[in-house]
């Protein structure tokens, strides 16, 4: 075999094995779509609309709440928004402040408002605080948020349970 044609074949191998291998998103890619992942998993939120937040989470899901124990699993997840969406309308915002990604994981630090609306008697309740989100990025690239925690920024003399 002469010399141009072992480059030729070489060439050929190494153009076939780099199409097997897929191309990761660059970080803005990365950013635009947790940043439109938010924007989802909030409109879920503010519309009460458990199967998307539901979606939108990994079976392994972890929620931890000040004061409270950490709600472990999707179908505990699901169910404590239940509860919470039977007692309250919701009017959440957030503003996220620092995203990092690094591979299949990332995570995100802001600030965040919530006003919850008593359905019956009650008093209207807003907090506001900080967070921290974990995001997963699951086998077909879509990212999935595997923790979320948050806290208060100024003490809450009573919580969402006390309604």
């Amino acid at each position: 075999m002469n010399f141009a044609r072992t480059i030729g074949l070489a060439c050929l191998v190494l153009l076939v094995a780099g199409c097997g291998q897929p191309q990761r998103p660059s970080y803005e890619e990365d950013l635009a779509a947790i940043t439109e992942f938010n924007a989802r998993y909030l409109g879920a939120i503010n519309d009460e609309d458990i199967a998307t937040l539901s979606s939108l989470t990994t079976e392994g899901h972890v929620i931890l709440i000040p004061n409270r124990e950490p709600i472990v699993g999707k179908a505990a997840n699901d169910a404590a928004n239940g509860s919470a969406f039977e007692r309250f309308t919701f009017d959440e915002t957030w503003t996220p402040v620092e995203t990092v990604i690094d591979g299949d994981l990332a995570f995100q630090r802001g600030t965040f408002t919530t006003i919850a609306i008593p359905r019956g008697d009650g008093e209207r309740l807003e907090v506001s605080g900080s967070f921290m989100r974990i995001y997963q990025r699951q086998p077909n690239g879509e990212w999935r948020m595997t923790r979320d925690m948050f806290n208060s920024s100024a003490p809450v003399t009573r919580n969402l349970d006390d309604q």
